[in-house]
């Protein structure tokens, strides 16, 4: 099992473990975080899924994204370059046990 933390504006930390290979999307769905509505179901093609990676952990994952996640991003309120990433294209290995991510709060944006 892979450990993720998910945390809130208000710095509420949410836990959840789910399987390796799991997305980082699904695992917010998962534990039904309203921050994260993935109303394109892990397509690549809304950005309801945007998050911000802490710095602690963005190393770990490839700064580059593709060209859609790219572009869906930067029309995104909150895209921050090198920090925002779809969580729908971030698969959890065991290299990304224990990963921690910011969420937004889209109700805000």
């Amino acid at each position: 099992m892979i450990t993720v933390y998910f945390i809130r504006t208000n710095n509420e930390k949410v836990c959840v473990e789910v399987p390796e290979g799991t997305t980082l999307m699904q695992a917010a769905r998962e534990a039904k975080l309203r921050e994260i509505p993935a109303d394109c179901g892990g397509n690549c093609a809304c950005a309801t899924c945007h998050i911000h990676l802490t710095n602690a952990w963005s190393h770990l994952l490839p700064i580059k994204q593709n060209g859609l996640e790219q572009s869906l991003l930067e029309y995104e309120k909150g895209y921050i370059e090198g920090v925002s990433r779809l969580s729908c294209q971030i698969q959890l290995t065991k290299e990304l046990n224990n990963l921690t991510v910011r969420l937004r709060d889209n109700e805000l944006l």
